[in-house]
């Protein structure tokens, strides 16, 4: 490491050597134990330098450690050091920050100070998003046998990936907390709603949010439900090719949480697709709805799900009522919507034969 520090000292100060490397603790002082700071967010090293004019100056280089507060994903980590890096120079009287960067994994540090936005580079997944098939549902009031061999296949595909069970109980934790409070959960998306949308005024998206906040409590204890899960399971992230083979889009956060963040998001659609639409419901995407949830619990035996499901169900639909995600969604869709919502999280329990009565 040491090697890898002096190049780093070079390219900033040229022409400048490393004296001292000392690792710093979290608490400098440790004048006083009743005081003692037990521990911090990273593991910073005080580097002296002498520069080529031979002044003597000491710099800091600060890595970031997973924990359990909101830094256990390298994505959360990289956000904090490129956050400090972009806001610790408009403090005044703050240190300045003079780089930011990676290391590599041969221990090489990187700088992206002079980067701009990220990106991301993927293959690409040839087929048809299923939400097409949901619209055609919807359109014509009819069902055929690939749609329901398409609804088994996708309760058979998210019973096997939440077969992967197990991880530590603060991943959880951080899952629902998020699924509460995270600019994508549920306070992000009410703050996203424009003042005075019709059938969701503030006062009631305020007693959404609050119900929501008391079921981040009601959750707890169930960490023994922690799984994997693709984190955005809806009908636009779903392909399906002209063979039923199966490609997913956009996995998302952090891949890790409770079964029902994917169920509920999926089979809400079944709903959504329906209302508004005369025929589309019984016999057709209803069917659907009670097909997919029937496969995936007999596949899991996961009747606790029912018992969990709400917030979840309150996730999915504040994004299907939001007019900035479905601007078409009319007032009386919407008040559908959140007439589910307000029931479900009020009962403590989802049982999916309830939604018959929307209809």
């Amino acid at each position: 490491m040491r090697t890898h520090i002096e190049d780093l000292v070079e390219r900033l100060f040229p022409g400048g050597t490393v004296e001292r490397v000392r690792e710093l603790g979290s608490d400098e002082g440790k004048s006083d134990a009743a005081t003692e700071k037990g521990i911090g967010y990273g593991k910073p090293l005080m580097l002296t330098i002498r520069t080529i004019s031979g002044q003597r100056s000491r710099l800091v280089l600060h890595t970031a450690i997973g924990d359990d507060f909101g830094h256990d994903r390298r994505s959360d980590r990289a956000e904090e050091m490129l956050l400090a890096y972009d806001t610790f120079g408009a403090i005044a009287r703050h240190v300045r920050p003079l780089d930011v960067g990676f290391i590599e994994r041969n221990g090489h540090l990187r700088s992206v100070r002079d980067s701009g936005e990220f990106y991301l580079v993927t293959e690409f997944a040839p087929g048809e998003i299923y939400a097409e098939d949901l619209r055609r549902i919807a359109r014509q009031g009819s069902l055929d046998d690939r749609d329901r061999r398409r609804c088994d296949i996708l309760a058979s595909y998210l019973a096997e990936l939440h077969s992967h069970r197990g991880g530590r109980p603060a991943v959880y934790t951080r899952a629902i907390r998020d699924l509460v409070g995270h600019g994508e959960g549920i306070f992000g998306l009410i703050d996203g709603y424009p003042p005075d949308v019709p059938s969701a005024p503030r006062e009631r998206l305020r007693a959404i949010e609050a119900r929501c906040v008391t079921w981040r409590w009601r959750l707890r204890g169930r960490e023994h439900r922690l799984t994997l899960t693709h984190g955005d399971f809806h009908p636009f992230n779903i392909l399906f090719d002209e063979d039923d083979n199966l490609a997913l889009l956009d996995a998302a956060r952090g891949c890790h949480g409770d079964p029902a963040d994917d169920v509920v998001c999926l089979a809400l659609n079944y709903i959504f697709f329906a209302v508004g639409h005369d025929g589309a419901w019984h016999g057709n995407l209803g069917q659907l709805w009670h097909q997919f949830w029937q496969g995936y619990i007999e596949q899991t035996s996961d009747f606790d799900i029912f018992d969990v499901a709400p917030p979840f169900l309150a996730w999915r639909g504040l994004v299907m009522a939001n007019p900035q995600w479905y601007p078409a969604v009319t007032p009386e869709s919407r008040d559908i919507l959140l007439r589910l919502i307000e029931k479900s999280l009020e009962q403590g329990h989802f049982d999916p034969a309830s939604v018959e009565a929307l209809f």
